[in-house]
């Protein structure tokens, strides 16, 4: 069988190590140490815009950590996209609310800002204005910020913004993740860099970095014996992982970089191939790390199939992937608030993730243009 190419691999530099060894020469094998406070400053530093970042063991529990720090609690009511990764919205679950999905616009993917401000008009009027509103940068690529942010702060809602896919990317050269009241970070296996698993919550005070801290370390008040007062959580990143992330750091730009020319990469191939869209910024003012490159095939036009690309892929040992399931018609969400048409759907229907990884060679990249050519000649 040939060698897999898979979707996004993890990329290491192989510095990491050095930073692990020195966490275990010095015994620092916990949620303290050097490594992570140097991993929290590289990432201010690369972010700018006054950040003050706090390493967590996932995007997940960041954004879990996000919503219990605005207060959201049960019976309440969260926005986010539909289109999406389900960790965008499984944390309003944990925190007992409802999210609000809202659809995508063609121009970005991303949250609809005409159906988001639609969907919290029609919430006020039914009494329930959304506690929070979660926007996406999808696949590295930044929302429509402007209009959102200018909703966000029109209605007096706070915005989270789920960066998990977008370090790396910017909107009018301001860096994702650092729009909102809080921004989140993926560090999975998957990602732009890794620690193999891990995240990021980017405040904007001293005093929302400390409290995230607090809450992550099981809320142990400051006492010489063990006294809560607060329900903790066991979020924080340890000093091991952080190590890794050190490493990681060293090589983000190179990494971000390489995944941008696996775009340009389709966009070269797809030029002459009637019916494919390679996923694009719509104008100068984004900037997109494009973690993952993705088409959209319009059958009509094209002939073939986003699911027979798959398969042609899978047969040469590929890995290629469908655009995200929408969470209005994901089971464990059906009874929840949808508004918008059916972009996402139509784009979950027609559109493929394309394999990104930014340790491809340039033998993988002829397999690949390889299969592409066969399949639509």
């Amino acid at each position: 069988m040939k060698k897999k190419i898979w979707l996004s691999p993890p990329h290491l530099s192989g510095n990491e190590l050095y930073f692990i060894e020195d966490a275990f020469e010095k015994n620092w094998i916990t949620s303290l140490g050097n490594n992570i406070n140097e991993f929290e400053y590289s990432l201010q530093s690369f972010l700018k815009n006054d950040s003050e970042v706090c390493v967590l063991n996932s995007a997940t529990s960041a954004i879990h950590l996000s919503l219990i720090m605005l207060g959201v609690t049960r019976e309440d009511e969260v926005v986010t996209p539909s289109f999406s990764f389900v960790a965008s919205a499984n944390p309003i679950a944990y925190c007992g609310a409802t999210p609000v999905f809202i659809d995508s616009e063609k121009d970005t993917w991303n949250m609809c800002p005409i159906a988001l401000e639609q969907a919290i008009q029609d919430r006020i009027t039914k009494g329930k204005k959304p506690k929070a509103i979660i926007v996406v940068h999808l696949y590295g690529m930044p929302a429509k910020m402007d209009e959102i942010t200018a909703i966000a702060k029109k209605y007096k809602i706070p915005l989270i913004e789920d960066a998990a896919e977008a370090l790396g990317s910017t909107y009018k050269g301001k860096a994702c993740g650092t729009f909102g009241r809080f921004g989140i970070l993926s560090f999975n296996g998957n990602k732009i860099i890794t620690t193999s698993g891990g995240g990021a919550l980017v405040c904007h005070s001293q005093e929302d970095k400390d409290k995230a801290v607090f809450l992550s370390t099981q809320a142990r008040d400051n006492a010489p014996h063990y006294q809560h007062s607060h329900i903790g959580y066991n979020y924080r990143m340890s000093n091991i992982v952080a190590g890794i992330g050190r490493g990681q750091m060293e090589v983000l730009n190179d990494r971000v970089n390489a995944r941008r020319k696996m775009h340009d990469f389709y966009v070269d191939v797809f030029k002459d191939i009637e019916g494919v869209n390679v996923f694009s910024e719509p104008t100068e003012d984004y900037y997109s790390n494009h973690w993952l490159s993705a088409i959209v095939i319009d059958e009509k036009i094209a002939g073939k199939n986003r699911e027979d690309l798959r398969l042609a892929f899978l047969e040469d040992n590929i890995e290629s992937r469908p655009l995200w399931k929408p969470m209005h018609l994901q089971p464990v969400f059906a009874d929840a608030p949808y508004y918008g048409t059916d972009i996402s759907e139509k784009l979950f229907d027609n559109g493929l993730c394309m394999p990104s990884g930014s340790n491809l060679s340039d033998a993988d990249r002829e397999r690949i243009e390889k299969i592409i050519r066969k399949f639509f000649s």
